[in-house]
């Protein structure tokens, strides 16, 4: 019984959380704006990959009026590393391989990518100043996902 308990913490601890920055640059308070920086959240419409760790969820919840964030799955995740993803010594890549790599547990600077993605703005626009279930700012779930899709 225990095995399961341990495998179930293990599952959760795995999963990767894809955060989107939303909102701009300008009149941002010093405090939002480092930890954005330390999340390597510098422009809009850029996102990030993060582990389910408690000390950069804490980080997320402080700047969830200016991101969105949810749980990203295995195949919007592969569209996202063939779209997006850029490699520093500029060779080919399996992009199932390496979201395969991530799931696991690797992060994107030891595999050879950049730590970051560049997005286009959504297509069909977002409301950008409203919380999740009118708007995309904060924890937008399993439906970031769709709003990943739209940014690619």
């Amino acid at each position: 019984m225990e095995k399961k308990k341990i495998k179930e913490k293990t599952e959760e601890k795995n999963k990767l959380i894809i955060v989107i920055r939303i909102a701009g640059e300008v009149k941002i308070k010093k405090d939002i704006e480092s930890t954005l920086y330390n999340l390597r959240l510098r422009r809009k419409y850029s996102a990030v990959l993060v582990n389910n760790e408690k000390e950069l969820l804490g980080m997320i919840e402080k700047v969830k009026y200016f991101v969105a964030y949810g749980e990203i799955n295995k195949e919007v995740l592969a569209k996202l590393i063939k779209a997006r993803a850029k490699k520093i010594d500029k060779k080919n890549f399996n992009a199932e391989e390496i979201a395969e790599k991530l799931i696991e547990g690797e992060n994107l600077k030891k595999l050879g990518f950049k730590p970051f993605f560049r997005l286009h703005p959504p297509r069909k626009g977002i409301k950008s100043k409203i919380q999740y279930p009118k708007g995309v700012l904060g924890n937008n779930k399993e439906n970031i996902n769709k709003l990943v899709e739209r940014m690619l």
